[in-house]
């Protein structure tokens, strides 16, 4: 199977951002006064857009509260944290492989618009993709929608494409679109958790899931 169509989930699969966006959900929770998690409750629900991860991890948090839960998440997030964030080793090298190779790229991610085009800009890598796609504007994972748009988008039929993904939402969500998904198990969900999803591979690292393109894909 030759593919096309390469689209990857950003946090925690291309980006090693999980302990960051742990450390800011946290900080925000302490904030606007929502009740103490454990961090791997938090971290079981990255990939999911912002809201539905809200109402997943504190179920009885009040309307009135998730613009000032958002706001405060997105400033830790952005300027506050105190945890670093960058590609994964690899990252820039695998881009450029694929992209010379003739295949297109895309992201899908539980992330909002203006985050995606945050990080794309400050890391200088917005040219790589032909499309992307958001939470706040399609949604959300599991449910296949943004694959379907990227796909109608970039003129791809699913067999013709891989997602790449560190949690299960997005090997469920490539399920639910007819499409092949390798995992990779650097991310927010265990490697048990990932292979229940049947991906067609479980990568450890971005040079790993380099070789497995080249001579599967």
């Amino acid at each position: 199977m030759t593919y096309d169509l390469i689209i990857f989930d950003w946090d925690g699969t291309l980006v090693d951002s999980t302990q960051r966006i742990v450390d800011s959900m946290q900080r925000a929770a302490h904030e606007v006064g929502l009740p103490v998690v454990a961090d791997s409750v938090i971290q079981n629900i990255i990939g999911l857009g912002l809201p539905e991860a809200l109402k997943t991890v504190w179920p009885s948090i009040q309307a009135e509260q998730m613009p000032t839960m958002t706001a405060a998440y997105a400033r830790f997030f952005v300027s506050d944290s105190q945890v670093d964030m960058d590609f994964f080793d690899g990252v820039p090298n695998l881009l450029d492989t694929l992209q010379t190779s003739g295949r297109q790229l895309a992201v899908a991610t539980g992330k909002s618009r203006k985050g995606l085009d945050r990080m794309l800009r400050d890391m200088q890598i917005g040219s790589y993709f032909a499309a992307t796609r958001c939470a706040d504007e399609t949604r959300s994972k599991p449910h296949p929608q943004m694959l379907h748009e990227l796909l109608q988008e970039l003129n791809v039929a699913p067999e013709r494409a891989l997602m790449v993904g560190d949690t299960s939402y997005d090997l469920d969500m490539a399920n639910a679109a007819g499409m092949h998904s390798v995992a990779m198990s650097h991310g927010a969900h265990n490697e048990q958790v990932l292979m229940a999803c049947r991906p067609q591979a479980l990568c450890h690292s971005i040079d790993e899931l380099n070789q497995w393109i080249q001579t599967h894909g």
